[in-house]
């Protein structure tokens, strides 16, 4: 069973943010380890190569989409334990990404955050960042991996609906 959908959408500067997080009782270290050690993105997302660095260009494996494509990636920001800025063009547009983290109380909060440009596809976008983060709760809790029907197109009314700029 899937969660209900987390996502929201923030006006900005420059276009919109979506927003989607999740929250672990686990130290910040544990979740920061999760989101950049590559044998450990490989069991939620996928795994990566190369020189990671602020500046440098990384390969990046999507391993649960069809043909488990590799795409570039540059690492724009990388502040540990806090704060990972990626982008990266490819076939489906240039995108822009963070992942911010927070801990309080012994809990810690991963925001994804994917800056956009344009909000037309947010009802594609929000249901795959919301199976990629039960990916990751899955991946830690040892537990079997959510089914993408599940979240598409289940949840495209929902982010579809959402309020933010005209679309």
């Amino acid at each position: 069973m899937t969660s209900p959908p987390t996502g929201r959408l923030f006006p900005t500067a420059d276009g919109t943010d979506l927003v989607v997080s999740r929250t672990f009782r686990a130290p910040i270290a544990d979740v920061w380890a999760s989101v950049t050690e590559s044998d450990r993105t490989a069991r939620w997302f996928g795994a990566w190569k190369g020189d990671a660095a602020p500046g440098r260009m990384i390969k990046m494996q999507m391993a649960y989409e069809d043909q488990a494509p590799w795409f570039d990636v540059r690492i724009d920001a990388c502040e540990p334990p806090r704060r990972l800025a990626l982008s990266t063009t490819g076939d489906s547009g240039a995108w822009r990404l963070e992942l911010l983290l927070s801990h309080a109380d012994g809990r810690t909060e991963l925001r994804l955050v994917h800056h956009l440009d344009t909000t037309d596809a947010v009802g594609e976008m929000g249901p795959g960042w919301e199976f990629y983060l039960d990916m990751l709760v899955a991946a830690r809790d040892d537990r079997p991996a959510p089914s993408f029907d599940d979240y598409y197109p289940a949840m495209k009314a929902y982010y579809d609906a959402l309020p933010g700029p005209a679309r």
